[in-house]
């Protein structure tokens, strides 16, 4: 019973001694597991600080790791001291004690490829939506006129005073929407813009009882500029557009110093438009001068190039086509900076040629049978006011006219034009105030009227445009006229003087 009572204890006493040597053995496997695990997620962890530098390679801005890799990295984090040692720890034993959310999904290659940030094109290179390339804008003139003194009326024969520039000029007249436009523009690519502008404020004649009608829409311009080289000096225009054809009729009304255009030079092509295709040129030189007098603030008539040339209908705006002849005109105009005791101003000089077939409107009817010759040569000088300023144009030429001895329309000579002066003081305590003075004569036909009848103008005007802030302008101006009626029934020249004021908003 001792012997086996002995070796019992030593069974005992062996199985003892071997259990240290067994755990001992299985926690230097589980080490080596261990050890194994961190070696894995080390290399991950290196797969994803790679793959988070090619995603912020891709980006437009430069991405911080810790920002590139956060959609990816686990959360919770889960340390290895978490797995429970009993159990074979592995990569899938890993992932399985990360709870599954979209933050903490299994870490694999193909998860990591599929987590990483897609390559996000940079603002510069997002393609704008249509109505993101194009503006819209325009302004609307509200004008009153009154005839202080003259022939306000007259008898059956004899010319009233009344101007062909501003059809509310009359015995009867008050408040009236001189131009109410708006603008819709832009470039709807590097080398294509467009240009569709309307004006709600005209008129419409022949209506019962010879009343007219006002308030209607007209399209004014409605044109596409195609340009031809990347620096945009060089385009083609095609569509509805103004006629390159005088320094004045080129510039904006809404941009113009007086109230209107002046007889002489608007006579050539009134409305200004006509339909065709143009080419304009305008060298860099040219446009940063231009620029920068834009800058200053000064009234410029608009880029329509430094060259410009091209054929057109003929007829005018808003009129049908009559005769398969063309219009073709010609421009040119060049800003030269000047220096000594001018420097810092800029003078412009310039000027355009006009050929055409035109056929009259007749008051029995119709349009002339016959297409008249009409041949236009103008020259412009440009002084920009700084503070002082100058502008003169003047025109010679033929065109169809009404001849009351013949009773007929013939072909007659035309010359006239205009010179002002201005002084300009933009920054006053009430805003921008520019005073003015224009002297305009015209001899010559009037073809936007029925049967081309002739004008004789000789106006003495003296006005001020004052600003008080960017959106509003106020313009007073009186004038001595001597003038005759647009009408070949009405003989003789009307005198007077008149007293006109204009509020411009500009949106």
């Amino acid at each position: 019973m001792a012997r086996v009572k002995t070796f019992k204890i030593m069974l005992m006493l062996g199985a003892l001694a071997m259990v240290p040597e067994q755990a001992l053995a299985r926690g230097a496997k589980e080490n080596q597991e261990i050890k194994d695990l961190r070696r894995e997620v080390e290399e991950l962890k290196q797969q994803v600080r790679a793959l988070a530098a090619a995603a912020a390679a891709s980006q437009p801005r430069t991405t911080s790791l810790a920002e590139a890799s956060q959609p990816i990295v686990t959360t919770p984090a889960v340390t290895i001291d978490a797995v429970a040692p009993k159990a074979p720890v592995t990569t899938a034993t890993l992932a399985s004690a990360a709870p599954a959310t979209a933050a903490t999904s299994v870490i694999t290659n193909s998860t990591l490829a599929s987590a990483a940030p897609a390559a996000q094109p940079s603002p510069a290179q997002h393609s704008k939506a249509w109505y993101e390339k194009l503006t819209l804008r325009g302004y609307t003139q509200l004008r009153v006129n009154e005839i202080l003194t003259g022939a306000d009326t007259a008898p059956s024969g004899v010319s009233r005073l009344r101007s062909v520039q501003d059809s509310a000029l009359s015995d009867k007249g008050n408040f009236s929407l001189r131009r109410a436009r708006l603008v819709l523009q832009g470039d709807i690519s590097s080398r294509v813009s467009i240009y569709l502008q309307t004006d709600m404020a005209t008129a419409v004649s022949n209506q019962t009882s010879g009343e007219k009608r006002e308030g209607f829409v007209q399209l004014r311009d409605a044109y596409a500029d195609v340009f031809l080289d990347k620096q945009r000096t060089l385009k083609l225009r095609f569509g509805q557009t103004k006629v390159p054809v005088g320094w004045e009729n080129l510039q904006s009304s809404s941009n113009r110093l007086t109230l209107d255009r002046s007889d002489a030079i608007d006579s050539a092509v009134p409305g200004e438009r006509d339909m065709g295709v143009v080419a304009f040129y305008t060298p860099a030189h040219v446009q940063r001068i231009w620029d920068k007098l834009a800058k200053d603030g000064q009234k410029l008539m608009g880029n329509y190039g430094a060259f410009g040339v091209g054929v057109f209908n003929g007829q005018g705006i808003a009129h049908t086509e009559t005769n398969n002849g063309l219009m073709k005109a010609a421009f040119a105009t060049w800003p030269v900076e000047l220096g000594g005791a001018l420097k810092g101003q800029v003078i412009e000089l310039g000027g355009s040629l006009m050929q055409n077939k035109f056929q009259p409107e007749l008051r029995v009817g119709g349009v002339s049978a016959l297409a008249y010759n009409e041949h236009r040569a103008m020259v412009h000088a440009m002084l920009y006011p700084k503070p002082f300023g100058l502008q003169a144009e003047w025109t010679w030429g033929q065109a169809p006219v009404w001849d009351t001895a013949v009773g007929g329309l013939v072909n007659r000579g035309l010359n006239g034009g205009y010179v002002m002066s201005m002084y300009r003081l933009p920054h006053t305590s009430m805003g921008q105030i520019i005073p003015f003075a224009r002297w305009q004569y015209y001899r010559g036909s009037w073809k936007a009227a029925v049967n081309s009848p002739r004008l004789d103008t000789n106006e003495l005007e003296f006005g001020v445009e004052w600003q008080p802030m960017k959106e509003v302008e106020l313009t007073i101006s009186y004038a001595d006229t001597k003038r005759t009626e647009a009408d070949e029934r009405r003989l003789g020249q009307a005198k007077g003087q008149l007293l006109r004021a204009q509020v411009q908003w500009n949106y």
